[in-house]
């Protein structure tokens, strides 16, 4: 009886359509059904994602979705308070650290994204109205039909990523910024016949 129960569940998922990015990882697919699209307004979790999408960059999303956690316990939750304090000493510290993509380029741009967060705290300007400033608030939800047809990068994009370069945020191009946008809801991209396309609308 269970394992006829547990056959028609496996039944039921396979029949689920989603975006075709994803591959059959249990840890993607959590990713893309929970958190994928969905908008995101809180402060450090904006920082936290825009500092792990630039940790993708040269490679899968997968591969820093598998270190998150790692991540995570290294960089104090993604504080960029605690994470400004970091010296060169313990990034050397860091760079031994196997569970997370050990490059000392994207090691420091956390560090200095830490501390541009912090000069715009201490200027006055809210990190997520800031980020929400570039879809005018509100998310842009667009209705692809299939995921080849989505753009690696938007003119908000571009617009964001020039922002946060002047502010003297690292590895913030274009493309990054538009994952990162896609990653927090600023714009769903879920296509028409995935099963969240409705989900954050």
């Amino acid at each position: 009886m269970t394992s006829a129960k547990s056959e028609s569940v496996t039944m039921a998922e396979n029949q689920i359509l989603r975006c075709g990015w994803l591959t059959k990882d249990p840890i993607y697919i959590k990713y893309h059904d929970e958190e994928w699209g969905k908008p995101q307004y809180n402060n450090e979790a904006l920082f936290e994602m825009l500092c792990l999408e630039g940790q993708q960059a040269g490679l899968s999303w997968l591969t820093i979705l598998k270190k998150r956690e790692n991540y995570r316990k290294i960089f104090f939750n993604f504080d960029p308070h605690k994470i400004s304090k970091l010296t060169e000493k313990n990034v050397k510290l860091i760079l031994n650290e196997s569970g997370i993509v050990r490059h000392k380029g994207k090691i420091d741009s956390i560090i200095n994204n830490a501390k541009c967060y912090l000069q715009m705290e201490n200027e006055g300007e809210d990190f997520s109205t800031f980020i929400w400033s570039f879809v005018n608030k509100k998310p842009i939800i667009n209705s692809w039909k299939k995921y080849t047809d989505i753009p690696p990068e938007t003119p908000e994009s571009a617009a964001l990523s020039k922002a946060l370069k002047k502010r003297g945020f690292k590895f913030v191009g274009s493309k990054i910024c538009y994952a990162f946008m896609q990653a927090c809801g600023l714009v769903n991209d879920h296509v028409v016949n995935c099963v969240c396309s409705n989900t954050y609308k």
